[in-house]
Order: C-alpha cells, then sequence, then structure tokens
C-alpha cells in the first residue's frame, strides 16, 4: 500500500485538530479528519492531536477506535501524537498510571511541567528534521522520562528527549501545530511515502 497516496488523518475527537489541519494546508498536504474507526480505512497516517488523554481513552474505548488504531499502526501506517497523543501512544505512563495503547517503548509522566498556567515556548533542536532551532509551545505537557531500545530521539528541549520515533510511530511532547514552523509536520508527511515495516 502506498500511503503517501492517502490524506494525512487527524483524530478529530477533542484538541487543536484545526491547526494541525491549518500547518498540513501551509505545506500542501490532503488531509482528512477522522471521528470514526470507519474513517481510518481512508488515509495514510493519523495526527492524534493534544487534549485530556483520559477522555480520549473513554471515546476510544466506546466506539473502538484504540484497537483499530493499534491495527493501522501494525499495518506501518504512521501515527504521530503530539502531547496527550504522545501519552496514549506511550508504553508506559506515570502521575498517575493509566490506560494507553503501548505502542511506543517510552515512559512518560503526565503534566510534569505544572498546570496550565505553567506553559511556555521554547526553541528546542531537531538536528535530523531542520538545521535551525525549532519554535516548541508546552501545554500541560508530559516529560518523556525513558527511552527504550530502538527509539530514536529526533528532538530535544533544555537536555530532554521531547519528539521520538519507533518505526512508524512517532511522539512528541509540544505542540508544532501552534507555530509557524511546518518542520514537524513535514517530517511526518515524509514518513507516509516511506515504507515502515
Amino acid at each position: 500500500m502506498n500511503n503517501g497516496s492517502k490524506p494525512v488523518g487527524i483524530l478529530a475527537i477533542q484538541g487543536d485538530f484545526a491547526m494541525h489541519a491549518k500547518m498540513l494546508d501551509s505545506i500542501a498536504a490532503p488531509w482528512k479528519l477522522v471521528k470514526h474507526a470507519s474513517d481510518l480505512s481512508a488515509v495514510g497516517g493519523l495526527i492524534m492531536p493534544g487534549g485530556e488523554s483520559t477522555t480520549m481513552l473513554k471515546f476510544f474505548v466506546n466506539e473502538g477506535m484504540g484497537e483499530a488504531i493499534k491495527g493501522f499502526a501494525g499495518e506501518g501506517r504512521p501515527v504521530y501524537g503530539t502531547c496527550a497523543g504522545a501519552i496514549l501512544l506511550a508504553k508506559e505512563v506515570l502521575n498517575p498510571p493509566q490506560e494507553k495503547l503501548g505502542l511506543i517503548d517510552i515512559t512518560v509522566e503526565r503534566n510534569a511541567y505544572g498546570r496550565q498556567i505553567d506553559s511556555s515556548v521554547r526553541a528546542g533542536e531537531c538536528p535530523e528534521l531542520a538545521d535551525h532551532p525549532v519554535e516548541m509551545v508546552f501545554i500541560r505537557a508530559p516529560i518523556i522520562r525513558r527511552v527504550g531500545e530502538g527509539v530514536r530521539v529526533l528532538g530535544r528541549c533544555g537536555g530532554v528527549p521531547v519528539l521520538v520515533e519507533q518505526g512508524s510511530i512517532l511522539a512528541g511532547t509540544f505542540h508544532p501545530e501552534l507555530t509557524n514552523d511546518p518542520t514537524v509536520h513535514r517530517y511526518f508527511v515524509g514518513m507516509l511515502g516511506r515504507n515502515l515495516i
């Protein structure tokens, strides 16, 4: 299957899915909102936006979306989770522990930067993706506490991993869709054209 011939799916349960769409528009990448598990058959990759991970989990259980995303990733189709999306993709979640999809071998700690009032905009480094500092917006962001074997660290901020990749899974603790820098989205769109399995 040629993932690159299908649009990027954006999970449209909650979070800033409209801003992800706007960012994809800026790089002329076609996209489609995903609201039901059946919508996954029409897309080549999936972006899981930020939001409230526990609320998203309830929807996953009720709609069968969690198992559908696991199957989607199992076929080698790329999945990119930002903030709460990254929490859902992780193998282990702390503070407190919660259900997750376990698709990337990382441990994340929820709300590790503090409350929403502690949100910040920082400059980070993604040397394999860009030759310039990447603007990173952190909102009640998790911290990646452990990176498993086989997981590549693509981005760091203050020495801490903030963008990681394993196979067809990309996870980031910041919100690139809230900036004007398409670096991460461009990289993810490129993943759709690679043979990832």
